[in-house]
């Protein structure tokens, strides 16, 4: 079981914006709780302890909101960001907090009804899990592709022109999916492309509730379904 994981709150919410130029995106709500707060709840009810969540614009109020538990029992450590790392380093300066074991990675800004609790361990050479979503309508192309893998075991990832999938901003990582990272700003994207050029990443996919709040339509959107 999983027990350490990583939230991503840093972002500046660009999209958002006028909603983001007092509150940061991961506080706004959906259904009466915010973003965040439903990823944290879901996350302790998977059996996660540990959380690091990273912080940059307006995240004095994230740490105010949720203190040092979140009301939810959870031992929570933030990981201050002067300069915005992106989520590559983003996660490598956070590694000193996450361990040495497996842990995982969650959006602040997706709501879903993924259930972390049935992600699976990593098993052989594998360096990370993704969770990949159909390609949504606003989307002109995806992220992966994802090949079927033996009975009883999750499917690889491959690159592709036209991948039918997102990446739902939920997977597992090992540590050393970042090794000979440098400190400083960097996406995760180049990262994952040489992991899945390697056959080193496998991934599953969620047909269930996802959005990704980006704009104020999507969140708006959102709120309406929940409703």
């Amino acid at each position: 079981m999983i027990e350490t994981a990583m939230v991503l709150a840093a972002g500046r919410g660009t999209r958002l914006r006028p909603l983001t130029d007092r509150t940061p995106k991961p506080l706004l709500e959906v259904g009466g709780r915010s973003l965040i707060e439903h990823h944290l709840a879901r996350l302790a009810d998977a059996g996660v302890r540990r959380v690091v969540i990273n912080l940059h614009h307006l995240g004095e109020q994230i740490r105010t909101r949720l203190g040092r538990d979140a009301g939810l029992g959870l031992e929570l450590h933030y990981s201050e960001e002067p300069e915005l790392l992106e989520t590559a380093g983003g996660i490598h300066a956070a590694l000193p907090l996450l361990g040495d074991a497996p842990f995982l990675v969650v959006s602040a800004d997706v709501f879903t009804d993924h259930d972390p609790a049935t992600l699976p361990a990593l098993a052989g050479d594998a360096l990370a899990h993704l969770v990949l979503v159909p390609n949504p309508p606003w989307r002109s192309g995806g992220d992966f592709a994802l090949e079927p893998g033996p009975a009883g075991a999750p499917g690889r990832l491959r690159l592709a022109a036209d991948a039918p999938h997102t990446y739902a901003g939920v997977g597992v990582f090992r540590p050393a999916f970042f090794a000979g990272m440098r400190p400083g700003p960097l996406p995760l994207r180049p990262l994952l492309d040489a992991a899945i050029g390697e056959g080193r990443v496998t991934g599953e996919l969620h047909a269930g509730l996802w959005d990704d709040i980006g704009t104020p339509e999507r969140l708006a959107a959102a709120r309406e379904r929940v409703a």
